[in-house]
C-alpha cells in the first residue's frame, strides 16, 4: 500500500493503523532512497523481523542528499516485497511518527552517537528508537527472491527428436488446449517441502563442519499435492485424495491447494506426522535434506474410507493418476482395488512410484498407459543391475503390462519406450534444461503433463516431448510452484532450439 499524493498525513496515518489487526506492531523507517542497494535491504529486512508491519517514509524532495524525484523514489521501495506500507513524506520524519505512533523506529548503527529528532517523538508515546544496519548476509536478499523465477534461457528443445516422430513443436499449444477441463484424480502421498536458504558462514574450528546461517525458508506442497497443483495450473479439474497426519503441516497444505484450485479429501492417521522435508541450501546448492516421516501402511479403515471416495470420484473422471513416495498412503491392496474399479470404468491410468531413499516397486502398479520411474527405480523393481536399458525398459513393460514407459535419466534426458503391434519401440530425449536450479519435482512435472498429454489423444512421442518441457520449466526455479499453461506456451514460442 502506498498514500496517494493528495492524501493528507493524518489520513495515512489512520489507513495504516485500520488495516493492522489489533495486536500488530509496526516499525517505521524513513530515508532518501535514491538507489535501494543492499544496506537498504539489510535495514528493512531487520526492521521487518521487529514487528508484524513495516512502514517506510520517503522523504520530500527538499531533503538534503535528495537527488531523484520522490516519485521515483516512491517506486524504488515500492518494488521491496518487505515492506508493507510506503508513505510520502510531506514534512519531517518526526512529525509523521507523532501522528503515526508506531511500535518502533529503526535507523542505522551510523546515527546511534548523534543527535536524533526522532528521539522525543517516539518517547511522547512510549514507543521505542532502534539502531541497527542488519547483518551483512542480507546482501544476498536479491538472490533469495530471484529463486522462484523462472529462467527460461537455459532451455534449449531438441529439433530432430519431433522429425522423427512428425509432429511440429508449435502444434503442442493446441494439444495444451486440450488438456483444460479434463478430470483428473491424483492419489497419492502428500509431501511438504520447506527450502531453508543459508549464508555459508565457513567451516567450524573444533571440527571438519560446515556452519551456515538460516536466512529465509519457504514451504511448499509438494509430493502427490504437487502434481495435482500441475494438473490444475495445465487446466484440470483436479480432485486429489491422500493421507495426513493431525498437524500444522496438513493444515498448511490443504489451505495451500485450496489456493491453488484442488479439490482435497484428507484422510487422518493419527499414528502419522504429515510427510516433511526440508532442505538446507547455500550458494543455489542443497546441503542437507531431513525427512519428517513415518512409511507404514494406511490403517485398514482409512484405506476403506479412501477406498469408497475415490470409487465416487471414478464416476466423473477421465484420468487416474497413482502418484507413490511409499510413504503407506497407496498400500498393495488399496491400489490394486482402485485400479479395477478405474478399469470396469474404462477411466485411463497412470503411476509413477518413486524409491529415492527407500524402497519400492513400480511394476506394482499392473495395466497402466504410461509408467514414468527413474532408471534406479526401474531397475529396483527388476532386481537387475547389469542389463542394458533396452532389456531393462522390455523387461519392465511386460512385468507390468504397461503401454508405454519413459525412464528418467536425469542429465542425460529420457528413454521412451512403447509397444506397438506387439514391437517394442524405443528413442531417447535429451536433457532440455542443463543448467537447473532445483531437480527436485521434475519427475512430478514430468508425468503430469504426459500423462494428460496422452488423455487428450497424444501419441507417447509427443507427450514425452511436452512432458520435458514441463520438467524443464520446473527445474528452472526453486521450489514446486504449480506449473501454467501460459509458462508452457511461453517456452513453446521461445526460439531456443538443439540439435540433440
Amino acid at each position: 500500500m502506498d498514500d496517494s499524493i493528495n492524501t493528507s498525513p493524518d489520513d495515512v496515518c489512520q489507513a495504516i493503523r485500520a488495516s493492522c489487526g489489533p495486536d500488530q506492531t509496526v516499525a517505521f523507517v524513513s530515508g532518501n532512497f535514491n538507489v535501494v542497494h543492499p544496506g537498504h535491504l539489510r535495514l528493512l529486512r531487520f526492521a521487518a523481523e521487529q514487528a508484524d508491519i513495516l512502514v517506510v517514509g520517503v522523504n520530500p524532495d527538499a531533503t538534503p542528499g535528495v537527488t531523484l524525484a520522490q516519485e521515483i523514489r516512491l517506486d524504488n521501495v515500492r518494488s521491496i516485497s518487505l515492506v508493507d506500507h510506503v508513505v510520502r513524506l510531506t514534512d519531517s520524519a518526526s512529525e509523521f511518527i507523532a501522528r503515526l505512533r508506531p511500535s518502533l523506529v529503526v535507523k542505522g548503527k551510523e546515527f546511534e552517537d548523534r543527535s536524533n529528532p526522532e528521539q522525543e517523538a517516539v518517547e511522547a508515546y512510549g514507543g521505542r528508537l532502534i539502531f541497527s544496519s542488519g547483518e551483512l548476509r542480507f546482501a544476498s536478499l536479491a538472490l533469495l527472491e530471484r529463486d522462484a523465477d523462472v529462467d527460461i534461457s537455459s532451455i534449449r528443445k531438441p529439433l530432430e527428436f519431433p522429425k522423427r516422430h512428425s509432429f511440429e513443436i508449435s502444434g503442442l499449444k493446441k494439444l495444451l488446449g486440450k488438456l483444460s477441463g479434463l478430470r483428473v484424480a491424483v492419489i497419492g502421498d502428500l509431501i511438504v517441502d520447506e527450502y531453508v536458504t543459508c549464508d555459508a558462514v565457513g567451516m567450524s574450528q573444533e571440527d571438519p563442519t560446515i556452519v551456515v546461517t538460516p536466512l529465509i525458508t519457504r514451504t511448499f506442497v509438494g509430493g502427490a499435492g504437487a502434481v495435482a497443483a500441475h494438473a490444475h495450473g495445465l487446466g484440470a479439474d483436479v480432485h486429489f485424495f491422500t493421507l495426513v497426519g493431525n498437524d500444522e503441516a496438513a493444515r498448511f497444505a490443504r489451505d495451500t491447494l485450496e489456493q491453488h484450485g484442488v479439490a482435497c479429501e484428507h484422510f487422518m492417521d493419527e499414528t502419522r506426522p504429515t510427510t516433511r522435508k526440508q532442505r538446507f541450501r547455500a550458494l543455489n546448492k542443497t546441503l542437507l535434506r531431513v525427512n519428517h516421516l513415518r512409511q507404514h501402511p494406511a490403517e485398514a479403515e482409512v484405506q476403506r474410507q479412501m477406498l469408497n471416495a475415490v470409487e465416487r470420484a471414478l464416476k466423473n473422471c477421465d484420468l487416474v493418476l497413482f502418484s507413490c513416495f511409499n510413504y503407506g498412503c497407496l498400500p498393495q491392496d488399496l491400489v490394486d482395488s482402485i485400479a479395477a474399479r478405474a478399469r470396469a470404468k474404462g477411466v485411463m491410468m497412470a503411476a509413477d512410484s518413486q524409491v529415492s531413499s527407500q524402497t519400492g516397486d513400480v511394476s506394482r502398479f499392473k495395466g497402466m498407459k504410461l509408467l514414468t520411474p527413474t532408471e534406479r527405480e526401474a531397475r529396483v523393481a527388476l532386481n537387475d543391475f547389469i542389463s542394458g536399458l533396452g532389456v531393462v525398459s522390455e523387461r519392465l513393460i511386460e512385468k507390468a503390462r504397461t503401454d508405454h514407459l519413459v525412464i528418467t535419466l536425469g542429465a542425460e534426458g529420457a528413454l521412451v519406450n512403447t509397444m506397438a503391434d506387439g514391437k517394442h519401440q524405443s528413442d531417447r530425449l535429451p536433457a532440455f534444461n542443463p543448467s537447473p536450479k532445483d531437480v527436485s519435482g521434475a519427475g512430478d512435472s514430468f508425468f503430469m503433463a504426459s500423462s494428460m498429454a496422452l488423455r487428450a489423444g497424444a501419441d507417447i512421442w509427443q507427450a514425452s516431448y511436452l512432458g520435458s518441457l514441463a520438467a524443464a520449466l520446473q527445474v528452472s526455479r526453486v521450489g514446486n510452484l504449480p506449473l501454467t499453461t501460459a509458462e508452457l506456451v511461453a517456452e513453446i514460442d521461445e526460439s531456443g532450439f538443439s540439435r540433440e
